[in-house]
């Protein structure tokens, strides 16, 4: 499947049909960044998995503009927080099929 098959979440994050998300590796110290950011607010350890889950479920939900970059700003961690609890509370923390 080619990348161009893939459904934008926000620039640098895609899914495939499969469900597996595409993370430019330009994002990844943004994506540290925001675990760090949201461990205080939503008392878990997050972690960049988490993020990324979060950043789905948001942009799935309308929360986030496709088209819009990422940044590390209190408006984005504000609508992340929700997402991070939820994915705790309802999956346990496990957002990968590893987990």
């Amino acid at each position: 499947m080619s990348h161009s098959d893939n459904q934008p979440i926000v620039p640098g994050i895609s899914l495939d049909a499969a469900g597996q998300a595409t993370v430019d590796p330009l994002l990844a110290d943004l994506l540290f960044d925001l675990a760090i950011q949201l461990e205080e607010p939503t008392n878990q350890p997050v972690d960049v998995e988490h993020v990324l889950a979060a950043i789905i479920l948001a942009a799935r939900n309308g929360e986030l503009d496709s088209n819009r970059p990422l940044t590390s700003d209190a408006e984005l961690v504000a609508v992340l927080v929700r997402h991070v609890k939820s994915i705790f509370t309802d999956y346990d923390g496990k957002v990968g099929r590893d987990d």
